[in-house]
């Protein structure tokens, strides 16, 4: 009797381990190591299966292409990157030594942040609130925020002039630049499960389940959240220049830098 070589074939799905796709290996991949300790005989112990596994490479299932484990609905950022005080806000690492209260002309003066000459964000919403958890959501975000002596928020939306993009900036008055520092250092895997919540207007919107980029900047004792992503909610391409949009949401900053001055006086 002749045996078909259709029941052989093995369906793709099957070259699926759990233990595999969690390393980060792709299906062929993980078929490659099968054969290998099938036919060799040498991975049974953990060492060789390492070995193995650091010569071929990693993959990022696609399960763990986005960072939002709490639901597809979630308006939050699927990319965080997060960055350190740079030593020139050293004279305000402590809020004993810049102690007036933020105000909102102070961080949103400005009704439009220009991109390019093009393009501007438009500023359709602000608030400043003195606590600080009415501001964000999350169990182990406002677990870390409760740390950080955190008194006031000011958030600002902004919509694009060419209604493509969606913006918003926050600025954290915390204690100390430390706690500044922890926070968006914690930040890094805590925006997963947590993060600022978005204000609302009809003149722009986070598409709930929507692709948006994050980023955090410690800045003294203070710590500014950049979020931006498209109208429509899908990914950046070739022509959406996310670099020069946030350096535009970062023009709330000034308001930072002048407290610097403020203690230090004009740079010679």
């Amino acid at each position: 009797m002749v045996v078909s070589r259709k029941r052989r074939r093995t369906p793709r799905s099957d070259w699926q381990f759990p233990l595999l796709t969690d390393w980060g290996l792709r299906p062929e991949q993980q078929r490659l190591i099968v054969i290998i300790a099938t036919v060799v005989g040498v991975l049974a112990g953990a060492g060789g299966l390492v070995a193995v596994l650091g010569s071929i490479g990693t993959y990022s299932p696609e399960r763990h292409a986005s960072a939002a484990v709490v639901g597809p609905d979630v308006t939050l950022p699927q990319v965080f990157r997060g960055w350190g005080s740079p030593k020139l806000f050293d004279p305000i690492s402590d809020r004993t030594k810049d102690g007036r209260a933020l105000t909102e002309k102070e961080v949103f003066g400005q009704s439009e942040l220009a991109v390019s000459k093009k393009l501007k964000l438009k500023l359709v919403a602000k608030q400043l609130d003195a606590d600080c958890s009415a501001a964000l959501w999350g169990e182990g975000v406002l677990e870390q925020l409760a740390e950080t002596g955190c008194t006031q928020v000011a958030r600002g939306l902004y919509s694009s002039s060419d209604g493509r993009y969606v913006g918003q900036y926050t600025l954290l008055n915390l204690k100390d630049g430390k706690s500044a520092a922890e926070l968006v250092e914690s930040l890094k895997t805590l925006y997963r499960g947590g993060w600022v919540r978005p204000l609302s207007s009809s003149k722009a919107a986070f598409p709930a389940g929507g692709y948006s980029e994050a980023g955090g900047y410690a800045l003294g004792h203070y710590v500014g959240l950049v979020w931006l992503g498209r109208v429509d909610g899908t990914e950046p391409g070739p022509k959406d220049d996310f670099v020069s949009l946030t350096l535009a949401l970062r023009g709330a900053e000034k308001a930072v830098y002048r407290r610097v001055v403020s203690i230090t006086g004009p740079s010679s």
